[in-house]
């Protein structure tokens, strides 16, 4: 078992709305790895961070992608950090990974770099672009697609993206 794509980016490139309309269009579920973390632990990732710190949250993180990538099916979107681990970015091997890609300007539109984002909390422009040039050759290096986001709705992207997983299933 294992799933049909899996979606990585930056905040605010759209993997759960996208991974939700790509789902749909594949006919199958999307699983979202930062919203079973906050399910599996009663509280919100914010939470995690403020209560636990960010290596805590990690660690979670980590075990729910590597379950998610044996175990899940269909569409896995992961939280943006996800990628950076060493042991995910072993564990994405052989998986189709579709980097969603977008500027600050849409994904300051979309996530409104809220207080939700723990990353982000502090001048937020500032932390996107450094989070996003850290991890941009990450993401590039991971993936087997680059798809741009940028002013595109959720089923035009998903659209592209069945079209290079080679048409619907």
């Amino acid at each position: 078992m294992a799933p049909e794509v899996v979606l990585i980016g930056p905040p605010g490139s759209g993997k759960t709305t996208v991974g939700a309309a790509l789902a749909e269009a594949l006919g199958t579920m999307c699983h979202d790895t930062d919203a079973a973390v906050e399910q599996a632990q009663g509280r919100t990732i914010a939470d995690i961070f403020i209560e636990d710190g960010e290596p805590a949250f990690r660690a979670l993180e980590r075990a729910e992608v590597a379950r998610a990538l044996r175990e899940e099916t269909g569409v896995v979107a992961l939280g943006g950090g996800a990628p950076m681990d060493p042991e995910t970015q072993v564990a994405l091997a052989g998986h189709t990974v579709i980097f969603l890609d977008v500027g600050i300007s849409d994904a300051s539109k979309r996530i409104g770099f809220d207080q939700s984002r723990p990353l982000l909390s502090v001048n937020p422009r500032a932390s996107w672009t450094r989070l996003m040039n850290e991890r941009r050759p990450t993401y590039t290096r991971l993936a087997t697609h680059v798809v741009d986001t940028a002013t595109r709705t959720p089923e035009d992207i998903a659209a592209e993206i069945v079209a290079l997983l080679g048409g619907a299933r």
